[in-house]
């Protein structure tokens, strides 16, 4: 019987994920997190089999959530929900810990097959992503700008475009200001870009913030 944590910042979103995931008879109890800071409080309060998470949380982002859980709850899995392209995020999102990435346009039935596949200690991904990613293989030239950066320069470039400060990176992140700082130049450099506001432009056009 396993316990799923269902951390949305949607209600709705979390009401009609709560009434598949209680469908179930192999889940046991299901909970909900409005916010990053209610997920980590979630986590430290109770044992999860699997976090259901949205990677565009309002306090923090999916990307940090992931590294919580990975250090501090290694025995959790996490499936990432987005609104955003599989294209554009579902790889960092797999390299920074989750064991799978489903689009929220996908059909409930997808889902719950999604959360029988990472429960079962498997990685999920969709068809449409698999064949992305093979097919990246074979096109390394058509990957996006950001596809040159570590994981952690992605994470900083999200949250510069975004208008977060470089101390308040610093302080989510618990980190230095000039350990950002440094970051910050290397995402400039790679992508060939000078200013935040290339950044941030970018960053919209290409769909990795709203």
């Amino acid at each position: 019987m396993a316990t799923v944590l269902i951390a949305d910042d949607h209600a709705m979103v979390r009401a009609g994920l709560r009434r598949w995931l209680e469908q179930d008879r192999s889940i046991e109890s299901v909970g909900e997190a409005a916010s990053g800071a209610e997920t980590l409080q979630r986590l430290r309060e109770a044992k999860w089999d699997l976090v259901v998470l949205d990677i565009n949380m309002p306090d923090r982002s999916g990307i940090d959530i992931m590294r919580h859980i990975r250090t501090g709850h290694p025995e959790t899995r996490v499936l990432v929900i987005s609104a955003f392209s599989e294209k554009q995020y579902a790889v960092y999102a797999l390299r920074a810990g989750a064991a799978g990435y489903l689009a929220k346009d996908q059909a409930p039935e997808d889902f719950m097959r999604a959360v029988h596949t990472v429960l079962g200690g498997k990685r999920f991904v969709s068809a449409a992503l698999a064949e992305m990613l093979v097919n990246a293989l074979d096109e390394p030239t058509d990957r996006p700008l950001h596809a040159v950066l570590s994981q952690r320069e992605f994470q900083i470039l999200c949250k510069l475009a975004v208008g977060r400060s470089v101390s308040e990176i610093a302080h989510e992140l618990c980190i230095s200001v000039k350990t950002v700082s440094t970051y910050r130049a290397r995402v400039l450099e790679k992508m060939k870009f000078s200013t935040n506001a290339d950044l941030t432009t970018y960053a919209l056009k290409n769909g990795l913030v709203q």
